[in-house]
């Protein structure tokens, strides 16, 4: 039995019972799937992100620097991209981060590699698509996320860009906090407070990315998105990129219409380009970032996130 079934029988009753809409209408379809969603997801989200505070305790920023510091060539960046999947810190803190990286001694490209599976490919991200989709899904987007991200960093750290960033970072020296141990009793109410914390910030773009779905799932026809981002589309990857990416919102609230495209007929491979784009090139991490790299850099790590993300999106439409 699906364990969400009575949230779908009372989304169906107040749809369709008490506001009235018909069921084969537009309108009925869209509010159904939007008052069964707000509530699956919701709920899903508070679950996950309490387990996934419960983890992210074991990596406070200072141990997580320490590991990168010690971190070299090649390594260093699948070292960076994994830890990235267990510390889902928000663009907020992407410049001490950054800043206390760079102090360290972290290289840039591995600095990188972080920076760019923080966001991306985090925990909650891949927890709630293997809820909804299945674990293989959830899979394919893990790797498809860490290979942007490691390649993405190596790619920085090959070309040499120490020089773009802003003079000031490499003269702070911001410090180490001691690292504290944490008992079970500090961890749980951590995570308590995490879930408020995440909960509070997401919702709305949960919210905003299940109404834009649920639209989508009542209006949009059955062959919109095959003409647009079908197989017989070869710009079909880079078209789903260049829309993401103005439409800022993190991994929560863009599953929602993920799972939309997915309904309507857009190939895999699309879909995860489509999602990453979204959850990399965030316009609010951009301008949070130009206060510690300059301009230059900021259109490299542009560029090659747009070029892996496609390329990834091409690679799994050819082999999905």
């Amino acid at each position: 039995m699906d364990i969400f079934y009575p949230l779908e029988w009372l989304a169906n009753r107040l749809t369709f019972d008490l506001i009235g809409l018909a069921p084969e209408s537009h309108l009925g379809e869209a509010v159904a799937f939007f008052l069964y969603d707000v509530p699956k997801i919701l709920l899903m989200l508070a679950v996950i992100v309490y387990a996934v505070a419960i983890i992210r305790s074991f990596f406070p920023p200072e141990k997580t620097k320490g590991y990168l510091s010690h971190s070299r060539l090649y390594m260093g960046n699948v070292l960076a991209a994994s830890l990235g999947i267990v510390t889902p810190f928000c663009s907020c803190s992407a410049v001490p981060l950054f800043i206390g990286f760079v102090e360290a001694g972290v290289p840039l490209g591995v600095t990188f590699s972080f920076l760019i599976a923080s966001p991306m490919v985090n925990e909650v991200a891949l927890i709630l698509l293997w809820g909804l989709f299945g674990w293989k899904i959830a899979m394919i987007y893990l790797v498809a996320g860490l290979s942007v991200a490691i390649v993405g960093g190596i790619i920085i750290g090959k070309l040499g860009l120490e020089h773009l960033v802003e003079e000031y970072v490499y003269e702070m020296k911001v410090g180490n906090k001691p690292i504290e141990e944490l008992t079970w009793s500090d961890r749980f109410t951590y995570a308590r407070g995490y879930v408020g914390e995440i909960v509070g910030k997401v919702w709305p773009y949960v919210v905003g990315g299940i109404a834009i779905g649920g639209f989508m799932h009542g209006y949009l026809p059955e062959d919109f998105l095959l003409r647009w981002a079908g197989e017989g589309n070869p710009f079909a990857v880079p078209v789903a990129v260049l829309l993401g990416v103005p439409l800022y919102s993190n991994a929560a609230g863009v599953i929602p219409i993920v799972s939309v495209l997915m309904e309507k007929g857009m190939a895999m491979g699309t879909v995860l380009a489509f999602m990453m784009a979204v959850v990399a090139l965030s316009v609010p991490e951009l301008i949070i970032l130009r206060k510690v790299i300059k301009p230059k850099l900021i259109a490299i790590f542009v560029g090659i996130n747009t070029v892996t993300i496609i390329a990834v999106g091409y690679l799994f439409n050819a082999i999905l």
